[in-house]
């Protein structure tokens, strides 16, 4: 079986050879270690995807933000270019071209500080930031995109592409306290957003599908913390239910196949209600301090739910003891299918290039007679 082949068969619970070694990239004080410890120099990058190592199957995050570069799908800039607005040794200060205002460490990776929304929680604010969204912009498609199409189109990897942010993307534009008071105070305004975002992305989308086959379309949301979720199952239901729906069916109508939602969290909540939009695949499982299990979420759902993700990332530094117990136990569900085990979000930089070469044997031998073909 190629990539593509194995992905399809274990996400429609039918016979594969064997489980693909994945992982969901890593920091990038990791880069610069491995890099230290002697991993040949690559690009870094802006994105977290990456480094293969090997023995690792072909990443199947690469490119995927951008959708391979086959569409232009970030919201159109305001016109100025980012400027510097105060800079210290330990950060900076940043205009940014969408109008937002961010302060950034520079003493490490660090979740950045938005000091100023590019959207405030108005009708008129909104009204001119939604042209932004024009997904018919002369510029939105690269020249000589049908011909890339093409070339990834005979690939033999699996792959995904971004098919949507309802709720991650206006919470970037709007802010967390903003967008959880607007679903209260402007109930009908915050659907409007969500079902522009949600038109924005089949329009993009829909030609690059018309070239290409993905094996699933990604959601990028993030919308649960340690406690649970962001928003209650009946604001998801109320507001948010509908637009994935019409998504969901606009992208099988494309031909793709499996649909993920990417949250961290605890995202127990929502699981019923991303499999009643139509989602079928959640990732990443975070083990945490909440203990999320595919074991038992697996038991809870059946085949319904299909995942990818769930193994406890802080244990890769631990030996190969304690990997091995940690792949072990996820043996069962492996087998029945529906799911690929990888680490539960990027590796942290205290995790060694030793360590990590480590985790990658000792996966191999787990589930290396783990198939059903």
């Amino acid at each position: 079986m190629n990539g593509r082949e194995r992905f399809d068969a274990i996400m429609d619970y039918r016979p594969f050879d064997r489980v693909p070694v994945w992982f969901f990239g890593t920091w990038k004080e990791t880069k610069e270690r491995w890099i230290s410890e002697g991993l040949a120099r690559f690009d870094i990058g802006p994105r977290g995807a990456g480094p293969q190592l090997v023995g690792m199957d072909r990443d199947w995050e690469g490119g995927m933000w951008e959708v391979h570069g086959l569409v232009d799908n970030a919201i159109t800039p305001t016109g100025r270019p980012a400027r510097v607005l105060e800079e210290t040794d330990a950060y900076v200060i940043t205009e940014q071209g969408d109008g937002s205002i961010v302060k950034e460490s520079k003493l490490g990776s660090s979740i950045p500080n938005t000091l100023r929304y590019p959207l405030e929680p108005t009708r008129p604010a909104w009204a001119e930031f939604k042209k932004r969204l024009d997904a018919d912009r002369a510029d939105r498609r690269p020249a000589g995109w049908q011909a890339k199409a093409q070339d990834l189109a005979g690939r033999d990897h699996a792959t995904c592409f971004l098919g949507g942010s309802l709720y991650s993307w206006p919470r970037g534009w709007l802010g967390m306290q903003n967008i959880s008071m607007l679903m209260y105070d402007d109930p009908a305004l915050f659907e409007e957003i969500v079902a522009t975002v949600a038109d924005f992305f089949m329009a993009v989308n829909g030609p690059v599908l018309d070239a290409c086959r993905f094996e699933f379309a990604y959601f990028f949301e993030d919308c649960c913390f340690k406690n649970g979720p962001m928003f209650s199952p009946r604001i998801y239901r109320k507001h948010l239910d509908r637009h994935y729906r019409r998504m969901v069916e606009f992208y099988h109508s494309k031909g793709v196949r499996h649909v993920l939602v990417d949250s961290d969290g605890k995202v127990d909540a929502l699981i019923p209600c991303w499999l009643e939009s139509g989602i079928d695949i959640v990732f990443p499982i975070e083990v945490g301090t909440w203990r999320a299990d595919p074991v038992a979420l697996r038991k809870e759902y059946g085949r319904d739910l299909r995942m990818m993700g769930g193994v406890n990332k802080h244990v890769i530094g631990l030996g190969r003891s304690a990997i091995r117990a940690e792949l072990e136990r996820l043996v069962p569900v492996v087998e029945e299918g529906g799911y690929i085990p990888l680490p539960d979000h990027r590796i942290p930089p205290s995790i060694s290039l030793d360590n990590m070469r480590e985790y990658v044997d000792v996966f191999r031998e787990v589930f290396g007679d783990v198939g059903t073909a």
